[in-house]
């Protein structure tokens, strides 16, 4: 089971968040999100581990205290896909698109 953890701590390391779930079972992989840029926390991660040990912790740990900060633990939902951009619909976006007016070339505009 992919469990969603929310309202982390921003001081929890993945470590933390591991042993928090283990006492519920076996761990298969604790991450916390971070910034691509900074590498700072952004408060949130992801806890895998078996179905019937997840729901447990699911249960036991949403709404609790820890570290300071109360949880949100509920089952992660599969990650959208979002339409990748598109910049050659005329939209003007990316080099090139709309007509800017100026001087085409071919002459004096006077």
């Amino acid at each position: 089971m992919n469990i969603f953890v929310s309202n982390i701590n921003y001081a929890t390391k993945d470590h933390q968040l591991q042993e928090l779930f283990e006492g519920f079972g076996e761990v298969s992989s604790a991450k916390i999100i971070t910034d691509r840029d900074s590498g700072r926390s952004k408060g949130f991660g992801f806890v895998e581990m078996g179905d019937a040990e997840g729901q447990q912790a699911v249960e036991a740990l949403n709404q609790k205290e820890f570290n300071g900060k109360i949880l949100n633990v509920t089952e992660a939902r599969p990650r959208e896909e979002k339409p990748r951009r598109s910049f050659d619909n005329n939209r003007g976006g990316g080099y090139g698109g709309g007509d800017r007016g100026g001087n085409r070339g071919g002459g004096s505009r006077w």
